[in-house]
């Protein structure tokens, strides 16, 4: 094998600040992982020292009690591109090192890769992650090819290399193996990555969610504080643990002996929740991370809501909880709940609690959080576990969803959300759990922090980017209650097809238009007449459900003078328990509050809508819900959809014709104002080409003579216009001169746009083939990540805002499905007064654009408008790009927490 170039710095250059993280353990406790750096040559000789003999031997193929100056100076010593070295950390001490060192050889860049775990942090998965960031590092340095020489005793490592998610290659000589693999990643390594990064992360809220011990850091006995309140349900609930008030000034609370800190009980604690003011967090803290506590839930307000010094503060919490292997729910937070009777945790503030059930929540608003628990349970919808993460400021939105996808115990998920965290994270997360878990979500923040114009554009961003990812979006909290009732007690629709069933006239026909105004397909509505009784109920619900032209039922009881109700609802029971298929059932009682919001159901039909049927207070709200769930079921039905899925052949199914090392170098070399900065036009149109992606053809000119030069050398007809951004902008197109097919012509629209808009710099461009103008742009939404936009030209269509929106990376299918949503979109498919445009080439240039966004982090925004969509061709006549630094939200590359 050929022996590693001795290359040691003397001035080594500072790291790489991205490749500091907080990652995930597989037990869910957080690890810090960060580059070695010469300081670290003490700990370093510690951590080495204190290996077991085994450990040493297995890493260094012989006894190896002490690292020698040189090996320690070389391995502190690095320059971070030939040379690298990475620790993982807990507080203040190393417990897993790795490096890999560039080898002198010939072909493809290789380095030879190694790391070893301290004896205690064995079996925690910390080799792997440290695998993952040092071929992040390695590719960033393009080196290919990482290898490794292992003992072929040492099966651990040797599990490593193989369940990574590379294609190894090996060999053997005597006792040693050689191993070999090329980094470059592959649709198996992001699936092992997504795999391991969903069981850590459903690890890590499943810790937080059954405890065994429980601290009340602030315990008082008054229920007039939060201490007091938190204690209280934990005391007065099922909890199955032990509970431990702390409260330095008492020696017990509500009868419970207290402790006057942390670390004065004598047990371990896996929970502690924090209700002390802001300014007390520091020593609490402290003493937490001295006990060795696994999660935080903050209920202390006066963090992130107050400003910016609240900010500062509570990064500094979720930093220190973090590097002592700590997760933090909060501050600001309401708390958590696990209704299973195995767990029975009520660490929360809310005065109401809903039964058992199988639903999910999740919330970000504290005092929200109690009214949405009220109403749940006045609704008689029952949760599994509930989290209210106040700030957000570390477990999130995200990391629930991971929890909830693997729960057998959690069927339907609510999401009550303020921001997105990791905006692709969550996409991608949401994607894979809705494929068969609902996810319902409402979230109004934001539209209503803005203006009405920029509201109505988040709005149209979050319905779209919602259907992407297959969640049912509400618009309020009853609407998301209603989603939920009917996804969690009843089958999905096979199709749009509901049958109403009621005894008034007038009711039946608004429930079928509100049906028909939402999309959904209705027959004539059965009228059973005001004298309607329940055997007619039974009767007509039986045949609705039989009937192979509907797939839902709503049954409307209007009574016109005051009835009992139970034998009306017994009937609909009757009706649904008998029915030999399952199909969603809907009821509205009209005037009368003696109906539950969930009917109950028993009998043969029951196990198939698992057991009630949900009641609305009025019909269109029934109607509302199983139009959103009917989108949902249909978008479950469209097979699974991944980025990349394009029928081009090429790997990954990218278009072909992409050359991302030639992009990479050119953002590499242009100067990224911290601010950002658009490109030149040239600029532009060359990081287009390297995606295939061309700009119709034309040339700067800053006098007449050489317009004419330049219509000459691109071709009759061309097209003269100004740059100025101001002038681009005019929907009059009064800064244009189209088909211009002499010299004395080209002269003239010089002359006239110059004078008009005062700027020499004009654009002579070749004529592009006629068609449908249309516009494609991408945004660095700020709860969204990148978005891409899609709609037609011109002002009246800007005017109504007819514009669709998809999250980046686009999949093939998405990428038609995009240029298919604006309203005005049929006029591509041709009318009697155009022809159908080339659809497949909009579809491959958002493809494009989407693969460009996918590689360069640096690109923040770009904008092609026009693009004329003709019979054959998708011409760009106009492209502008702005480029910017790296988001600091990562989901790609090796796992960490965002």
């Amino acid at each position: 094998m050929t022996e590693p170039a001795d290359r040691v710095p003397d001035d080594p250059a500072p790291a790489p600040q991205h490749w500091y993280a907080d990652v995930l353990a597989s037990d869910g406790g957080v690890v810090r992982l960060r580059p070695l750096t010469p300081d670290d040559a003490d700990e370093l000789q510690r951590f080495h020292t204190a290996l077991s003999e085994r450990t040493r031997y297995l890493r260094y193929f012989g006894p190896y009690p002490r690292i020698s100056p040189k090996d320690l100076y070389r391995t502190t010593h690095l320059d971070y591109r030939d040379r690298v070295g990475l620790a993982i950390v807990l507080g203040d001490s190393i417990i897993a090192v790795g490096r890999y060192e560039l080898l002198d050889r010939t072909g493809s860049r290789a380095a030879e890769v190694a790391f070893v775990v301290a004896d205690e942090h064995q079996g925690r998965g910390l080799g792997s992650i440290l695998l993952e960031h040092l071929a992040g590092a390695a590719a960033e340095n393009r080196i290919e090819t990482f290898v490794a020489e292992v003992l072929a005793e040492n099966v651990v490592m040797v599990t490593v290399f193989r369940e990574a998610g590379y294609q190894v290659e090996r060999s053997r000589d005597g006792s040693v193996l050689h191993l070999e693999f090329a980094i470059d990643p592959t649709e198996a390594l992001r699936s092992v990555r997504d795999a391991r990064e969903r069981a850590s992360e459903a690890r890590s809220v499943g810790n937080l969610l059954t405890p065994d011990s429980v601290a009340v850091i602030g315990a008082t006995p008054s229920t007039g504080r939060v201490g007091g309140v938190v204690l209280a349900n934990l005391l007065d609930g099922s909890f199955q643990g032990a509970v431990y008030p702390v409260n330095p000034g008492r020696r017990s609370v509500r009868g419970v002996h207290a402790y006057p800190t942390v670390r004065d009980i004598p047990d371990e604690v896996d929970l502690a929740v924090v209700a002390v003011p802001a300014d007390a967090i520091g020593s609490v803290l402290d003493d937490c991370m001295a006990k060795g506590v696994k999660g935080l839930l903050v209920l202390s307000a006066g963090f992130g809501e107050t400003g910016e010094p609240g900010l500062v503060a509570e990064a500094d919490l979720v930093a220190a909880a973090r590097g002592h292997g700590m997760r933090v729910v909060g501050p600001s937070a309401l708390g958590i709940a696990n209704t299973d009777p195995a767990v029975g945790l009520n660490a929360t503030l809310a005065t109401v609690l809903p039964s058992r059930g199988r639903i999910g929540f999740f919330c970000q608003s504290g005092p929200l959080g109690a009214a949405i628990l009220a109403e749940a349970a006045a609704r008689n919808l029952g949760l599994s576990t509930f989290v209210s993460a106040g700030n957000r400021a570390d477990v999130s939105g995200n990391d629930l969803l991971q929890y909830w996808d693997t729960d057998p115990a959690t069927e339907v998920i609510l999401l009550y959300l303020e921001s997105f965290g990791n905006p692709r994270k969550f996409s991608r997360i949401a994607r894979r759990v809705a494929r068969h878990k609902p996810i319902v979500a409402v979230s109004p923040s934001r539209l209503a922090a803005r203006g009405v114009s920029a509201g109505e554009l988040d709005r149209s961003i979050v319905r779209d980017l919602f259907a992407q990812s297959g969640i049912v979006q509400a618009d309020s909290i009853s609407e998301m209650f209603d989603c939920a009732a009917l996804l969690g007690y009843q089958p999905l629709p096979r199709g749009p097809r509901p049958a109403v069933v009621g005894n008034s006239t007038a009711l039946n026909w608004l429930t079928s238009d509100a049906a028909r105004s939402e999309g959904l397909s209705v027959l004539e509505p059965v009228d059973l007449g005001p004298q309607a009784t329940p055997a007619d109920y039974l009767t007509a619900v039986t045949a609705a459900l039989r009937s192979e032209d509907t797939d839902a039922v709503i049954v409307i009881f209007a009574p016109p003078i005051p009835l009992p109700q139970p034998g009306y609802a017994e009937a609909i029971r009757a009706a649904v328990a008998a029915a030999d298929e399952p199909k969603p059932v809907l009821t509205t009682f009209a005037g009368g509050d003696g109906i539950p919001n969930l009917l109950a159901v028993r009998g043969p039909g029951a196990a198939a809508i698992r057991g009630s049927i949900p009641s609305f207070p009025d019909p269109a709200r029934a109607v509302r819900a199983l139009a959103r769930v009917h989108r949902y079921a249909r978008w479950r039905d469209l097979p699974a959809s991944v980025p990349g899925d394009g029928a081009h052949g090429a790997e990954n199914g990218r278009p072909p014709g992409i050359d991302t090392g030639r992009a990479v170098e050119l953002v590499g070399k242009w100067s990224v104002d911290p601010a950002g900065r658009w490109l030149a036009d040239d600029e532009t149109v060359a990081l287009l080409d390297c995606y295939g992606i061309s700009v119709v053809e034309f040339r700067a000119v800053r006098d007449a003579d050489a317009a004419v030069a330049a219509a000459e050398e691109l071709g009759y007809p061309v097209a003269a216009k100004a740059t100025n951004e101001a002038w681009r902008r005019r929907p009059d197109m009064s800064w244009v001169r189209l088909d211009l097919w002499r010299p004395e012509a080209v002269r003239q629209a010089y002359r006239d746009l110059v004078e008009l808009c005062g700027d020499p710099l004009l654009h002579i461009q070749r004529m592009a083939p006629k068609g449908v103008g249309c516009v494609v742009r991408v945004q660095d939404d700020p709860a969204f990540g990148s978005v891409i936009e899609f709609g037609l030209s011109g002002p009246i269509i800007e005017l109504l805002g007819d514009r669709a929106y998809r999250a980046l990376p686009l999949s093939r299918r998405e990428a038609a499905a995009l240029i298919d949503a604006p309203r005005a979109a049929p006029l591509l498919s041709g009318t009697p007064a155009s022809p159908r445009v080339d659809k497949a080439a909009l579809i491959e240039l958002t493809q494009r654009i989407s693969a460009m966004f996918d590689d360069l982090p640096e690109l923040r925004e770009l904008a092609c408008e026009p693009v004329l969509a003709a019979p054959e061709s998708a011409a760009i006549l106009y492209a502008r790009a702005r480029i910017g630094p790296q988001p600091s939200r990562f989901d790609t590359g090796p796992r960490r927490l965002g």
